[in-house]
Parts: structure tokens; sequence; C-alpha cells
């Protein structure tokens, strides 16, 4: 076998997700534009040949990289089992587990953030992204049917309103914790306000939703 040729005797799963896992720091760090992949092909201690082996070039490679990141959080709202709460409840743990999601993946923030610079150019590329969000609505749809048939929530109620009011709360307090802190000397990520952030969301979302 060739000295630069891919290593067919590793784990081919494991070393595409070693890839991911290095092209998500490296693109969350720098962007697309800055990232390079010789430098994720030295921290997997890998080549960039074998990275082209797996993943085409480099746009591919950041596509794949959104598509993870986005699967990941898309995964978590379907596992999530909340038919048997009644709908406050199920808007109340559903807004929660986008919190928590979005706290303990900041790359995920800021990969959106940077894709919104980069206009959505790559997501619109990818036949995985373009359906994705659909199940999760899906599962708004039916806390917010069952809701207004318990009379608790506002007959106009839309599920992409509610996933639009969520995602801006915990997206805004992970990327803009920073700009946030200089300005108001306050860390939106401060541990002893996580509980009052949290329940604030959902909050809020409830607020919207109650029936007039």
């Amino acid at each position: 076998m060739p000295a630069d040729a891919p290593d067919r005797t590793r784990d081919p799963d494991r070393t595409r997700a070693d890839i991911l896992d290095v092209a998500t720091s490296e693109f969350a760090d720098k962007g697309y534009a800055g990232a390079r992949v010789d430098e994720i092909a030295a921290r997997t201690s890998t080549t960039k040949r074998m990275i082209y082996y797996y993943f085409g070039n480099k746009e591919q490679l950041y596509i794949a990289v959104l598509e993870r990141a986005y699967t990941g959080i898309r995964a978590v709202e379907q596992e999530l089992d909340v038919d048997h709460l009644d709908p406050v409840d199920a808007i109340r743990r559903l807004a929660e587990l986008t919190f928590d999601h979005h706290e303990s993946h900041p790359d995920f923030v800021r990969l959106v953030s940077i894709e919104n610079i980069d206009r959505a150019e790559h997501i619109a590329r990818s036949p995985v992204l373009s359906g994705l969000a659909t199940p999760a609505v899906d599962v708004l749809a039916r806390i917010l049917d069952r809701g207004r048939e318990a009379g608790v929530f506002r007959a106009d109620a839309d599920p992409l309103d509610v996933h639009m009011v969520i995602s801006a709360f915990c997206v805004f307090r992970t990327a803009n914790r920073h700009t946030f802190h200089a300005i108001f000397q306050r860390d939106m990520l401060d541990p002893a306000r996580r509980d009052h952030y949290r329940a604030l969301l959902g909050d809020l979302v409830l607020a919207h939703l109650a029936a007039r």
C-alpha cells in the first residue's frame, strides 16, 4: 500500500468520527474560510489525503460537520417523551432540553452563527439538512394541539413561532455571552443564574401561548 494511501485497517467509523470532532472545533473557532484542513489532519494524526478520502474536499467536510451538529439536536428533540406530560409541562420540558443542549454544545451555536454570516450557503447545499427541521416542529405541533384541546393554549399558536422563540433565547445566551458581559457586566452563563434563565425561558414561551 502506498505510504500516502488511506489506512483501511483502521476502523472507518471511528476515523470519520475523530476527524469530525476535530473539524467541528476548527470550523467553530475559525469559520469556514479560516479553517485549514492541514491543521485538522495534524490534530487527528492523520493526513489531508485521508480526510479527502472520507469527505471529498474541505466544503464537503464542513457540510458533514453541520449535518452532524444539527442532527444531534434534532435527534434529542425527537427522542424526548412528552406525550405523557400535560401540554404546559411538555412545552417547558422541550424548552429546557434546548437550553441544556445549547449550553453544553457551544460549538453548535458558533457554527450556526458562522453559517448565518455566510448566508446559509453550505446548509442550502445539504440534502440532509433541508428536511431535518420538520420532525422537531411536528413534536411542537402535537403539544400545541393538545394544549388547544385542553383550553390552555391560544387558538392561533404557531409551532414555528415557538421554535423560533426557544432557539433565539438559547442561541443568544451562548453566542452573545462575551459582548453582553462587556456591556452589562453580567455573565449569562454564570452557574448561579442558570436555574433562573432556564425557568425564564419556559415562562416566556408559556406566557405567549396562554389562552386569551
